[in-house]
């Protein structure tokens, strides 16, 4: 049995356009109570005889004045919890699950909307009125003041292209001990995402004027094994392009470490030459160590082709290595590390203006950059140099 409030409450939820599902919920009873409720009125309407037409008449029982105070009660907390749902967007949601400071934060907008007094908001948010007073003159104050030029100044320094995750993790190095979702929502406010521009690639595909070596890192079930236990074990290799707003293009030709992903070398310039790529993996080599002979991967692009290729492979014992024809994703290690070079320095940035030669050094910088200054979630939160260091190898 439910009690006469509970009745009307779910009767004037009916009248609202509420469903009777929604009003079952609302006072806690059953569906098919409600329907019947919706039949056969409130409990104080009772049958007080036949009319004409052998209908019955109904007459409304007196309410006194405490039932009165009840039910107006109840209609108080139902269009407060109304106004709860509309602002929370969240059915069922409940105001001392929250923080006092945003509970003063809905109050504000409750009494603006409702125009019920402070008792009433306070009684319904479950905070007393010397706290909601406390928190409602800070309520103009921004706590984060500070921290938002710190994470403004950390964006733009890892050049306008990293996420919330890295400047997170950037700032508990630095000492600033912050959540994760504080900095993600600040960054949301503040418009700092990072860009995100396609363009068709660039290809060096030049057919096939020579047999192709095998493709090693390809496993038997077709998937790719892009990693290594140890540093100088597997090796990729490519070229991409830049093109500046001038028209003018810049290519980099790097050789990349699948033990860590770190750049063991590179060369860049403004033509994709066959001297671009080998200068690169003669970089590369001579940073080995007695006995080490790494495979080097790479497309099937011409440059790896040629017999200037072929010859530093030769003179340095490495094992050549390439992708199947048309299988870009038999390179995604390489094609990965462009992406990110593109999604933190190339997009975010306005090259206008830039000449050939000072675009080549800005990228030399950033390369230099990748290693030794950005830190991956991959390594720990480390740089490529201080993982290396931190695990005996020497940089």
């Amino acid at each position: 049995m439910h009690d006469r409030e509970t009745v009307e409450l779910a009767l004037m939820a009916l009248e609202e356009g509420w469903s009777s599902r929604e009003a079952a919920e609302l006072v806690g009873a059953s569906k098919t109570a409600v329907c019947r409720w919706a039949r056969e009125g409130a409990p104080h309407e009772r049958r007080s005889g036949r009319i004409a037409g052998g209908r019955t008449r109904r007459e409304e029982a007196p309410v006194n004045e405490s039932e009165r105070a009840a039910y107006e009660a109840a209609m108080t907390e139902n269009m407060l919890l109304r106004a709860v749902l509309d602002d929370l967007k969240a059915a069922g949601s409940d105001p001392r699950s929250i923080s006092r400071r945003r509970r003063v934060e809905l109050g504000e907008r409750l009494r603006a909307a409702t125009g019920l007094p402070l008792r009433e908001i306070t009684r319904f948010l479950g905070i007393s009125r010397s706290s909601y007073a406390y928190h409602r003159a800070r309520l103009g104050r921004d706590r984060y003041a500070a921290l938002r030029l710190e994470v403004r100044a950390l964006f733009e320094s890892m050049g306008g292209g990293r996420g919330y995750r890295p400047v997170h993790a950037e700032l508990r190095r630095r000492g600033t001990r912050v959540s994760e979702k504080v900095v993600r929502r600040i960054m949301r406010e503040e418009g700092l995402t990072a860009a995100r521009r396609r363009r068709r690639a660039w290809s060096s595909y030049a057919g096939e004027p020579s047999p192709a070596p095998p493709n090693l890192p390809l496993r038997g079930d077709g998937t790719h094994r892009f990693s290594a236990p140890a540093p100088n074990l597997l090796w990729v290799t490519d070229i991409t392009e830049f093109r500046l707003p001038s028209g003018e293009r810049c290519y980099l030709s790097p050789v990349l470490d699948c033990f860590d992903g770190r750049p063991v070398a590179w060369s860049a310039g403004p033509r994709p030459t066959a001297e671009l790529a080998n200068s690169s993996l003669r970089a590369a080599c001579a940073t080995l160590g007695e006995g080490e002979r790494p495979v080097v991967h790479s497309d099937r692009g011409g440059h790896y082709r040629w017999p200037g290729w072929r010859a530093v492979c030769d003179a340095h014992g490495l094992v050549r290595s390439m992708s199947r024809k048309g299988m870009s994703c038999d390179n995604a290690r390489m094609e990965g590390f462009f992406g990110t070079l593109k999604a933190e320095l190339w997009h975010p940035r306005d090259w206008s203006g830039w000449a050939p030669s000072d675009f080549l050094g800005e990228l030399d910088r950033w390369m230099r950059w990748f290693r030794e200054g950005r830190i991956s979630q991959a390594l720990g939160w480390l740089t490529p140099d201080e993982h290396r260091r931190a695990l005996g190898y020497a940089v």
